[in-house]
Protein backbone atom coordinates (compact mmCIF):
# COMPACT_ATOMS: atom_id res chain seq x y z
CA UNK A 1 0.00 0.00 0.00
CA UNK A 2 1.26 3.45 -0.67
CA UNK A 3 2.29 5.71 2.04
CA UNK A 4 0.08 8.31 3.60
CA UNK A 5 0.84 12.01 3.55
CA UNK A 6 0.57 13.61 7.03
CA UNK A 7 1.04 17.70 6.77
CA UNK A 8 0.22 19.61 10.16
CA UNK A 9 0.11 23.31 10.81
CA UNK A 10 2.26 23.82 7.67
CA UNK A 11 3.49 27.84 7.11
CA UNK A 12 5.98 28.31 3.71
CA UNK A 13 8.12 31.17 3.68
CA UNK A 14 10.14 32.58 0.95
CA UNK A 15 12.74 34.53 3.35
CA UNK A 16 10.22 36.56 5.33
CA UNK A 17 7.26 36.75 3.20
CA UNK A 18 4.61 34.22 3.96
CA UNK A 19 3.16 32.06 0.97
CA UNK A 20 1.54 29.75 2.73
CA UNK A 21 -0.16 29.56 6.44
CA UNK A 22 -1.57 26.69 8.72
CA UNK A 23 -2.17 24.00 6.38
CA UNK A 24 -3.21 20.89 8.20
CA UNK A 25 -4.10 18.08 5.77
CA UNK A 26 -3.99 13.93 5.31
CA UNK A 27 -3.18 12.80 2.21
CA UNK A 28 -5.01 9.38 2.04
CA UNK A 29 -2.37 6.28 0.25
CA UNK A 30 -3.97 4.79 -3.16
CA UNK A 31 -5.85 8.35 -4.23
CA UNK A 32 -4.94 11.05 -5.97
CA UNK A 33 -5.46 14.18 -4.21
CA UNK A 34 -6.27 17.25 -6.08
CA UNK A 35 -5.25 20.69 -5.12
CA UNK A 36 -7.19 23.52 -6.81
CA UNK A 37 -7.48 27.29 -6.10
CA UNK A 38 -6.82 30.75 -7.96
CA UNK A 39 -3.61 31.77 -8.87
CA UNK A 40 -1.19 32.95 -6.12
CA UNK A 41 -2.83 30.79 -3.38
CA UNK A 42 -0.13 28.90 -2.89
CA UNK A 43 -0.93 25.39 -4.49
CA UNK A 44 1.93 24.55 -6.13
CA UNK A 45 4.70 25.94 -2.58
CA UNK A 46 2.60 23.76 -0.90
CA UNK A 47 3.45 20.86 -3.66
CA UNK A 48 6.71 21.58 -3.53
CA UNK A 49 7.34 21.49 0.52
CA UNK A 50 6.01 17.94 0.06
CA UNK A 51 9.48 16.79 -1.33
CA UNK A 52 11.55 19.81 0.05
CA UNK A 53 11.76 21.47 -3.21
CA UNK A 54 10.35 24.34 -1.45
CA UNK A 55 13.94 24.47 -0.22
CA UNK A 56 15.56 24.91 -3.39
CA UNK A 57 14.39 28.34 -3.93
CA UNK A 58 16.53 30.93 -2.57
CA UNK A 59 14.94 31.89 1.26
CA UNK A 60 12.41 28.73 0.68
CA UNK A 61 11.69 27.36 4.14
CA UNK A 62 9.28 26.12 6.29
CA UNK A 63 7.29 25.20 10.09
CA UNK A 64 5.25 22.71 10.93
CA UNK A 65 5.59 19.59 10.01
CA UNK A 66 5.44 16.82 6.95
CA UNK A 67 5.02 13.04 7.83
CA UNK A 68 5.49 10.28 5.21
CA UNK A 69 4.61 7.04 6.74
CA UNK A 70 5.07 8.75 10.45
CA UNK A 71 8.23 10.12 9.46
CA UNK A 72 9.13 13.55 9.87
CA UNK A 73 10.47 14.73 6.11
CA UNK A 74 12.20 17.34 7.92
CA UNK A 75 13.69 15.65 10.56
CA UNK A 76 16.83 16.98 11.64
CA UNK A 77 18.61 13.66 10.52
CA UNK A 78 16.83 13.51 6.77
CA UNK A 79 18.56 13.88 3.65
CA UNK A 80 17.18 16.14 1.52
CA UNK A 81 17.74 14.24 -1.88
CA UNK A 82 16.62 11.26 -0.40
CA UNK A 83 13.39 12.45 -0.01
CA UNK A 84 13.20 13.68 -3.62
CA UNK A 85 14.09 9.96 -4.91
CA UNK A 86 11.20 8.83 -2.53
CA UNK A 87 8.37 11.96 -3.41
CA UNK A 88 9.17 12.41 -6.75
CA UNK A 89 7.73 14.91 -8.81
CA UNK A 90 6.31 15.89 -12.19
CA UNK A 91 6.69 19.49 -13.49
CA UNK A 92 3.99 22.12 -15.47
CA UNK A 93 5.79 21.94 -18.71
CA UNK A 94 7.72 18.54 -19.87
CA UNK A 95 11.28 18.27 -19.32
CA UNK A 96 12.89 15.91 -20.55
CA UNK A 97 16.71 16.18 -20.64
CA UNK A 98 16.81 17.12 -24.52
CA UNK A 99 20.38 16.08 -25.17
CA UNK A 100 19.53 13.08 -23.39
CA UNK A 101 18.13 9.57 -25.08
CA UNK A 102 15.06 8.09 -24.33
CA UNK A 103 16.71 5.05 -22.85
CA UNK A 104 18.91 7.58 -20.69
CA UNK A 105 16.46 10.03 -19.52
CA UNK A 106 14.43 6.91 -17.82
CA UNK A 107 17.55 6.26 -15.88
CA UNK A 108 18.37 9.91 -15.48
CA UNK A 109 18.05 9.73 -11.25
CA UNK A 110 20.40 6.59 -10.95
CA UNK A 111 22.99 8.20 -13.07
CA UNK A 112 23.08 11.01 -11.04
CA UNK A 113 22.77 9.67 -8.80
CA UNK A 114 25.97 7.68 -8.93
CA UNK A 115 24.21 4.53 -9.20
CA UNK A 116 25.75 1.59 -10.85
CA UNK A 117 23.71 -1.34 -12.07
CA UNK A 118 24.20 -3.93 -14.91
CA UNK A 119 23.37 -2.95 -18.65
CA UNK A 120 20.59 -5.57 -18.05
CA UNK A 121 19.00 -4.12 -15.05
CA UNK A 122 18.96 -0.79 -16.91
CA UNK A 123 17.49 -2.06 -19.97
CA UNK A 124 14.33 -4.05 -17.27
CA UNK A 125 14.01 -0.51 -15.65
CA UNK A 126 13.39 1.61 -19.31
CA UNK A 127 11.02 -1.01 -20.35
CA UNK A 128 8.98 -1.71 -17.16
CA UNK A 129 9.08 2.37 -16.25
CA UNK A 130 7.92 3.01 -19.93
CA UNK A 131 5.13 0.35 -19.93
CA UNK A 132 4.24 1.39 -16.51
CA UNK A 133 4.05 5.30 -18.38
CA UNK A 134 1.87 3.98 -21.10
CA UNK A 135 4.88 4.15 -23.71
CA UNK A 136 6.79 1.54 -24.57
CA UNK A 137 5.27 0.42 -27.75
CA UNK A 138 5.23 4.11 -28.84
CA UNK A 139 9.13 4.32 -28.15
CA UNK A 140 10.19 0.59 -28.14
CA UNK A 141 11.90 1.19 -31.42
CA UNK A 142 14.07 4.11 -30.64
CA UNK A 143 15.06 4.72 -27.55
CA UNK A 144 18.32 6.21 -28.53
CA UNK A 145 16.33 8.47 -30.29
CA UNK A 146 16.55 11.89 -28.07
CA UNK A 147 13.65 12.81 -25.61
CA UNK A 148 13.04 16.13 -27.46
CA UNK A 149 12.08 14.06 -30.51
CA UNK A 150 9.22 13.34 -29.13
CA UNK A 151 5.38 15.10 -29.09
CA UNK A 152 4.70 17.05 -25.99
CA UNK A 153 2.30 14.48 -24.94
CA UNK A 154 4.66 11.82 -25.01
CA UNK A 155 7.51 14.12 -23.62
CA UNK A 156 5.44 14.12 -19.81
CA UNK A 157 4.95 10.69 -19.89
CA UNK A 158 8.60 10.29 -20.39
CA UNK A 159 9.18 12.38 -17.43
CA UNK A 160 6.44 10.06 -15.56
CA UNK A 161 8.84 7.21 -16.50
CA UNK A 162 11.71 9.09 -15.39
CA UNK A 163 9.66 9.82 -12.35
CA UNK A 164 9.22 6.26 -11.20
CA UNK A 165 12.22 4.73 -12.21
CA UNK A 166 13.40 5.93 -8.90
CA UNK A 167 10.66 3.70 -7.29
CA UNK A 168 9.28 6.34 -5.23
CA UNK A 169 6.42 6.14 -3.08
CA UNK A 170 4.46 9.25 -3.74
CA UNK A 171 3.94 11.37 -7.19
CA UNK A 172 3.41 14.73 -7.24
CA UNK A 173 2.01 16.47 -10.45
CA UNK A 174 2.39 20.70 -11.01
CA UNK A 175 -0.48 21.59 -13.32
CA UNK A 176 1.20 18.41 -15.62
CA UNK A 177 -1.40 18.75 -18.42
CA UNK A 178 -1.59 22.60 -18.66
CA UNK A 179 0.71 22.24 -21.82
CA UNK A 180 -1.07 19.98 -23.87
CA UNK A 181 -2.88 18.79 -26.12
CA UNK A 182 -6.77 17.70 -25.41
CA UNK A 183 -5.90 13.96 -26.88
CA UNK A 184 -2.17 13.87 -24.54
CA UNK A 185 -4.31 15.47 -21.57
CA UNK A 186 -6.49 12.25 -21.49
CA UNK A 187 -3.87 10.16 -22.13
CA UNK A 188 -2.42 11.53 -18.79
CA UNK A 189 -5.20 11.55 -16.76
CA UNK A 190 -5.50 7.68 -17.89
CA UNK A 191 -2.16 6.99 -16.77
CA UNK A 192 -2.46 9.06 -13.56
CA UNK A 193 -6.14 6.56 -12.94
CA UNK A 194 -3.65 3.62 -13.29
CA UNK A 195 -1.04 4.70 -11.03
CA UNK A 196 -2.65 5.63 -8.21
CA UNK A 197 -2.88 1.74 -6.51
CA UNK A 198 0.89 1.85 -6.61
CA UNK A 199 1.77 5.64 -5.89
CA UNK A 200 0.28 8.40 -3.49
CA UNK A 201 -0.36 11.07 -6.02
CA UNK A 202 -1.17 15.14 -5.64
CA UNK A 203 -1.75 17.07 -8.19
CA UNK A 204 -2.40 20.67 -8.48
CA UNK A 205 -4.63 21.92 -11.35
CA UNK A 206 -6.60 24.57 -12.15
CA UNK A 207 -8.75 22.70 -14.68
CA UNK A 208 -12.04 22.22 -12.71
CA UNK A 209 -13.03 19.05 -14.96
CA UNK A 210 -10.05 17.19 -14.39
CA UNK A 211 -9.95 17.72 -10.97
CA UNK A 212 -13.44 16.01 -11.16
CA UNK A 213 -12.50 13.50 -13.28
CA UNK A 214 -9.30 12.08 -11.67
CA UNK A 215 -9.11 13.01 -8.12
CA UNK A 216 -10.66 10.67 -5.04
CA UNK A 217 -10.26 14.14 -2.60
CA UNK A 218 -10.01 17.57 -3.65
CA UNK A 219 -8.35 20.43 -1.45
CA UNK A 220 -9.33 23.93 -2.27
CA UNK A 221 -6.67 26.87 -1.48
CA UNK A 222 -7.39 30.06 -1.81
CA UNK A 223 -5.96 33.93 -0.86
CA UNK A 224 -7.38 36.89 1.04
CA UNK A 225 -5.53 39.80 -1.36
CA UNK A 226 -2.82 40.26 -2.60
CA UNK A 227 0.74 40.01 -0.50
CA UNK A 228 -1.57 37.66 2.13
CA UNK A 229 -0.37 34.00 2.72
CA UNK A 230 -2.63 31.17 0.77
CA UNK A 231 -4.81 29.28 2.76
CA UNK A 232 -6.43 25.77 2.81
CA UNK A 233 -10.11 26.38 3.05
CA UNK A 234 -11.93 22.80 2.84
CA UNK A 235 -11.00 19.69 1.99
CA UNK A 236 -13.14 16.65 1.31
CA UNK A 237 -14.18 13.82 -1.28
CA UNK A 238 -14.14 15.38 -4.17
CA UNK A 239 -18.06 14.89 -5.40
CA UNK A 240 -18.49 16.37 -2.15
CA UNK A 241 -16.21 19.55 -2.98
CA UNK A 242 -18.13 19.85 -6.17
CA UNK A 243 -21.54 19.49 -5.16
CA UNK A 244 -22.41 20.10 -1.64
CA UNK A 245 -19.00 22.21 -0.22
CA UNK A 246 -19.53 23.71 3.14
CA UNK A 247 -18.00 27.07 2.11
CA UNK A 248 -19.13 29.89 -0.28
CA UNK A 249 -15.67 30.03 -1.21
CA UNK A 250 -15.45 26.70 -2.58
CA UNK A 251 -18.99 26.53 -4.03
CA UNK A 252 -18.34 30.02 -5.78
CA UNK A 253 -14.53 29.19 -6.72
CA UNK A 254 -15.76 25.59 -8.26
CA UNK A 255 -19.24 27.09 -9.66
CA UNK A 256 -16.53 29.24 -11.60
CA UNK A 257 -17.79 32.14 -9.91
CA UNK A 258 -14.49 33.79 -9.48
CA UNK A 259 -10.87 32.56 -9.85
Amino acid sequence: MPPRIDVHNLDAYYGDFRAVEGVTISVEPGEVTALIGPSGCGKSTFLRTINRMHEVTPGGRVQGSVRLDGQDLYGRDIDPTAVRRTVGMVFQRPNPFPTMSIYDNVIAGDKIAGIKRRKAVFDDIVESSLRAANLWQEVAHRLHKTGASLSGGQQQRLCIARAIAVQPAVLLMDEPCSALDPISTLAVESLITQLKSDYTIVIVTHNMQQAARVSDRTAFFTVADQGMPGRLVEYGPTAEIFTAATHQATRDYVGGRFG
